[in-house]
């Protein structure tokens, strides 16, 4: 006798087993048709574009799903977009990805920093003024303006407010006439430029290769018409983290993909930092646990001055 709820029964269940040998032959990438890889602030949107773009393109054709870019206002959004898992994967400063790190409760993971054009890796916190300043030295800024450049960055916030510190500057803010965060490197450097700040914190790797000379490169400011007053010691790379939450297959191909970039994408690889670094290095948390510490000297600056 023809029973149509066993059949309908049956047809359900070849249809969840269809289901489920489509999923294991597409394997991960049916789960995520999208992984949205976001970006810290540290130029204009349209540089970031420029920069990133043939990267994610390279991306999404070795990972087999669509990588899409997600330009941020600030750090503070792509810590709140991986914690949401909104945002799979990011490239952070030290210190900020330290905070995502806090605030997840350790969904955020490191996976590879940047090898620079000399081998090393890591880059410096630097402190620039107009070259027509007579400044030598940060004692020397007393009253003056101060451009940082975001709460959560590390050579534009926590590690000169550590700097200050060791030079009894424990209070910027009564030190300095005015102190006022720039919300991007790009943004303090014009600050400078343009006397809206008599100085400004910014990132450096070497003499050719800086927020400062970026912005010469593209005709933006002179590098010439700045000087260094200060260069902290090094800090350990900025590295680009994914959340925990992805699959392991996943993890591992994201990895993969970006240790042989230099060598199946150059010409997307070199335009991430004008051809100035090397290659990828593999990195762990355990690399972060100085900034771990600066992190904890931040947070207590902030909670004493409350």
């Amino acid at each position: 006798m023809f029973n149509r709820r066993k059949v309908l029964a049956g047809l359900a269940g070849l249809a969840l087993a269809a289901t489920a040998v489509q999923a294991q032959t597409q394997g991960w990438q049916s789960r995520y048709p999208e992984l949205v890889f976001a970006v810290i602030p540290a130029e204009n949107a349209s540089g970031v574009t420029e920069r990133y773009g043939p990267f994610v393109e390279y991306l999404s054709r070795e990972l087999g799903t669509k990588v899409t870019l997600r330009i941020a206002n600030d750090y503070a959004a792509v810590i709140e977009g991986q914690r949401a898992g909104q945002i799979h994967l990011a490239y952070y400063g030290p210190a900020s990805y330290v905070r995502a790190r806090t605030v997840t409760n350790g969904v955020v993971d490191p996976f590879v920093t940047s090898i620079n054009s000399d081998g090393s890796i890591g880059y410096y916190s630097v402190l620039y003024v107009r070259a027509d300043n007579p400044a030598t030295k940060i004692e020397d800024l007393r009253g003056k303006n101060l451009c940082l450049v975001d709460p959560n960055s590390t050579s534009g916030n926590n590690v000169p407010r550590f700097a200050l510190s060791k030079l009894g500057i424990a209070n910027p803010d009564q030190f300095f006439a005015r102190v006022v965060y720039a919300g991007s490197h790009e943004n303090a450097v014009t600050a400078v430029q343009q006397g809206t700040c008599d100085a400004a914190f910014n990132w450096w790797n070497s003499e050719t290769d800086s927020n400062l000379s970026r912005m010469a490169n593209k005709n933006m400011v002179r590098a010439e018409d700045f000087k260094m007053i200060f260069k902290s010691d090094l800090i350990a790379g900025s590295p680009y983290a994914f959340i925990t939450t992805l699959p392991e297959e996943a993890r591992a191909a994201i990895v993969k993909a970006f240790m042989e970039a230099p060598a199946r994408a150059k010409a997307a690889f070199d335009r991430l930092s004008d051809g100035k670094d090397l290659g990828f290095h593999a990195v762990t948390h355990r690399d972060y646990e100085p900034i771990v510490e600066l992190q904890k000297f931040v947070d207590q600056m902030r909670r004493a001055r409350t």
